[in-house]
């Protein structure tokens, strides 16, 4: 018994000697093992994740490189964003009224982190954010249960952000660039919201989604490896007189465990099998479950890897090379504002940078609200 205990007591000093030295020792890097989220550097965390049975404690991705902050006066489709499922949906979230929020829980943090919970709540919260950041450009695609007239028109007049609104009338229908967004800052048509209900477009000027966009088949049957259906609604990926793709990768049921798996490996393999299916169009928008999720580089790495491909035709934006051809690619010493060789779009692209937020959310809203 005196063995034992001795043991044990040795087992323990043991173990906290270890965390006491991770404590103190350098940031760690991406994959790095770690056992707090302060072990590691900057724009990482520590996060457990269960993948062939094994659990791995790695130094993970949490947000993507913003794209704006590398390349200015592209077009806003020319740009991709990482795009949280169901951002109101934050595991263990309580709503205003105190009620438990019933729907299926997607995220792990607060929409005001994702940007920086009754719907005029939640788009007060996307208001603050845009007053707060007169750079950012937020995309709201909302899946519409609201029957009374003029009712999503209100909700959006009472939470503050008519003033915010990118008009329909400017977004482009036969497959033409949006504008670019330096205009669209400058302009302050910062908030560009679609709507799954097609008569909105009409009697409230808010956009029908699918005439603006194609998406792939959420949910399982839009998981299977090697395969990237259209979802019902929207024409097929390869059609492009849709200017705006998005692609879907989260299951029917949400699930933080299976989320990490997801987002690593298998999300790039399906960015990259959608793209082939869209006819060699990157997406626009990366929508997945519980975000901050993976084994490495995850989400925010699939998401640079669009960005790269769709400003410079390299394999991460992070490639991306200050006055080349596309195609041209290097490792840059550091981000920084550059200039497109022959961008004859963009008048002004030396002026302050832009940022453009990485995440939207679909908002659930119901009559009840009203």
């Amino acid at each position: 018994m005196i063995c034992t205990h001795l043991n044990m007591k040795l087992f323990f000093i043991a173990f906290f000697v270890a965390i006491s030295l991770v404590s103190h020792a350098s940031a760690l890097k991406q994959g790095q093992t770690c056992l707090f989220d302060k072990n590691c550097n900057d724009g990482l965390h520590c996060e457990n994740c269960l993948i062939s049975g094994n659990i791995r404690t790695r130094c993970t991705r949490k947000k993507p490189v913003i794209p704006t902050t590398v390349v200015l006066g592209l077009p806003f489709d020319r740009y991709s964003w990482l795009t949280t499922h169901n951002s109101y949906a934050k595991t263990g979230s309580n709503s205003k009224t105190r009620t438990t929020i019933l729907a299926p829980e997607c995220q792990q943090d607060s929409i005001t982190n994702q940007l920086q919970q009754p719907a005029i709540n939640v788009l007060k919260e996307v208001q603050a954010f845009l007053v707060s950041d007169p750079s950012a450009i937020v995309t709201l695609i909302i899946e519409d249960y609201v029957a009374s007239p003029n009712g999503l028109t209100k909700l959006f007049d009472a939470a503050g952000l008519r003033p915010f609104w990118f008009p329909v009338s400017q977004m482009p229908k036969d497959g033409e660039d949006w504008p670019l967004i330096d205009d669209m800052i400058k302009q302050n048509q910062r908030l560009v919201v679609f709507t799954s209900r097609p008569d909105k477009e009409a009697t409230e000027g808010i956009a029908y989604e699918w005439s603006y966009l194609v998406e792939n088949q959420y949910g399982d049957r839009g998981m299977n490896a090697g395969m990237c259906p259209n979802r019902a609604e929207s024409l097929p990926m390869n059609n492009r007189t849709r200017s705006l793709v998005l692609v879907n990768y989260f299951p029917d049921t949400p699930s933080s465990t299976e989320a990490c798996k997801s987002n690593s490996a298998p999300l790039t393999d399906m960015v990259n099998t959608c793209r082939v299916v869209a006819g060699n169009r990157w997406p626009n928008y990366i929508a997945v479950d519980f975000y901050m999720r993976s084994d490495g580089g995850g989400s925010p790495a699939a998401v640079d890897m669009a960005n790269g491909e769709l400003i410079c035709g390299c394999q991460s934006i992070l490639d991306c090379k200050e006055n080349s051809t596309v195609g041209d690619c290097r490792p840059p010493p550091g981000a920084r504002i550059i200039k497109m060789a022959n961008n004859t779009n963009s008048a002004d692209v030396t002026c302050r940078p832009t940022k453009l937020l990485w995440l939207f959310g679909v908002l659930f809203l119901a009559n009840t609200l009203f």
